[in-house]
């Protein structure tokens, strides 16, 4: 086994700051919004998406294309940029042999002083003959550098492999990977070993999970696309099931920090998927992630998805998987909760009283109420107008706002020009956070479990009508 100096910021998120309680941090900071709105999707037509903050202040993007005959790399200063920024075409496969057929599921890594480039590759005349190889960039701009063939990763079955990421856990760089093992008969399951060089392993692998349940194996039995994330004294690994169509959803992996991940009873697996497709929000097929942090440091979710359900031929040839992104939130015992995917728009926040710490703006149905409930009900998404005003749209009833009727607020369609359904988004009335002030001249607060609007003149009411965002 191999140690290794971890390099910031991959796939792989190190462990930081507690991240149950990260949420905080953002409605310290909150009052003015970003100058670029951050929307779904980001980059559409940018499947197996890899998004990371290098050490160098920049976002970098890349992922397949529908061609599935190039790799990409794009970056930018903030997440919302990556839609805009300029994308450098770093290698083309060869018109012939090996390599000349289907290219996927890119990811760029900084390794030893140099960029790095993982990515699956058929041959010609036989595109699905997959395996992973790596290129190498003879500069430190990852854009305008050089890049050239450094070899195949050395796995220890010639058969279907993909889907590589790497990560850094107590001094070791650890390689995981999706192949089909000979003998066992499944499209592909996933594989841990410490990495030795750029191109081998530093002993043998251990055989982490094979997809055997039911959302696992519909359509073909796939476990692929790791994507590690360390928080709360955890090793998470998420990764993709099932067929690449509606069906397609996460998974989850879960060892102690402090296990040995080389053990296959290190880990556990989810009964049930984590993240799955969402009649609601019109996402379909959310998969193959990566986890990133916003410009606040929280934990972001980065995955592709589709807007229709249908699909027709080969859901593999469908051009119009997506790149897109959210926030990814944590349950009180400091596991993993990824909600629904969200649909298209501004990114969703989560709205915390600050009287009542835990509890959130929640809907329910065409009730507004403040509790806890599962966390696509408490997710709103502020739909910026002019001169700082906002419109709360549930994110599982798009095309429907807050709106006060009465003193109180409900869930009601929208209607332009309903001044009854917009707020003016201030700083918080409480001296944190953010407040919302209603056409009336009343705050947005919450009495008795509802959600209401009227004055605040008292510190209590104040803080009843002061929300942190996460």
């Amino acid at each position: 086994m191999t140690n290794f100096d971890p390099q910031p910021s991959r796939r792989i998120l190190l462990a930081g700051a507690g991240a149950v309680g990260l949420g905080g941090l953002a409605g310290e900071a909150l009052a003015a919004a970003p100058a670029a709105p951050l929307l779904n999707p980001v980059v559409r037509q940018r499947a197996d998406a890899q998004v990371f903050r290098h050490s160098d202040g920049y976002y970098y993007l890349t992922g397949s294309v529908p061609e599935y005959d190039r790799l990409i790399v794009r970056r930018s200063r903030t997440l919302a940029g990556l839609a805009s920024a300029e994308e450098a075409v770093i290698w083309r496969r060869p018109a012939e042999g090996k390599l000349g057929g289907y290219i996927w599921a890119p990811e760029l890594h900084w390794i030893d002083g140099a960029w790095h480039m993982y990515f699956a590759a058929g041959d010609k005349g036989q595109p699905f003959r997959i395996r992973t190889y790596v290129l190498r960039c003879d500069g430190r701009n990852a854009l305008t550098g050089t890049w050239s063939l450094l070899g195949e990763v050395q796995t220890p079955w010639d058969s279907f492999n993909l889907d590589s990421t790497i990560f850094h856990h107590k001094g070791v760089r650890y390689f995981c990977w999706a192949q089909k093992e000979p003998g066992i008969e499944t499209n592909s399951n996933l594989y841990l070993a410490p990495l030795a060089t750029p191109l081998t392993l530093g002993r043998p692998p251990v055989r982490l999970t094979v997809p055997t349940l039911d959302w696992e194996v519909r359509g073909f039995k796939v476990a692929e696309a790791p994507a590690v994330l360390i928080r709360n004294g955890r090793v998470f690994i998420a990764y993709s099931a099932s067929a690449t169509d509606d069906r397609y959803c996460l998974g989850l992996l879960t060892a102690d920090a402090d296990a040995d991940l080389m053990s296959e009873a290190s880990w556990t697996k989810s009964p049930q998927p984590v993240f799955v497709s969402s009649e609601e929000t019109g996402v379909w097929g959310p998969g193959h992630n990566s986890f990133t942090v916003d410009e606040q440091g929280r934990d972001v979710l980065v995955f592709h998805g589709r807007d229709y359900k249908a699909i027709k031929g080969n859901p593999l040839f469908d051009p119009n998987r997506h790149t897109r992104v959210q926030r990814l939130y944590y349950k009180a015992d400091g596991t993993l909760d990824f909600g629904v995917p969200a649909g298209a728009g501004e990114i969703p926040d989560r709205f915390s009283p600050l009287d009542r710490s835990g509890a959130f703006l929640r809907v329910e149905g065409e009730a507004v109420g403040v509790g806890e409930g599962p966390l696509a009900a408490t997710q709103l998404r502020q739909k910026a107008g002019p001169a700082g005003t906002v419109t709360l749209e549930p994110i599982l009833r798009p095309g429907h706002m807050l709106r006060v009727e009465a003193g109180k607020v409900v869930v009601a369609p929208a209607a332009s020009g309903d001044r009854a359904a917009v707020f003016k988004r201030v700083k918080g009335l409480a001296g944190r956070g953010v407040s919302f002030q209603a056409s009336d001249g009343g705050y947005l607060g919450h009495r008795d479990g509802a959600v209401v609007v009227g004055p605040a003149r008292d510190a209590r009411a104040r803080a009843a009508a002061t929300f942190v965002v996460s």
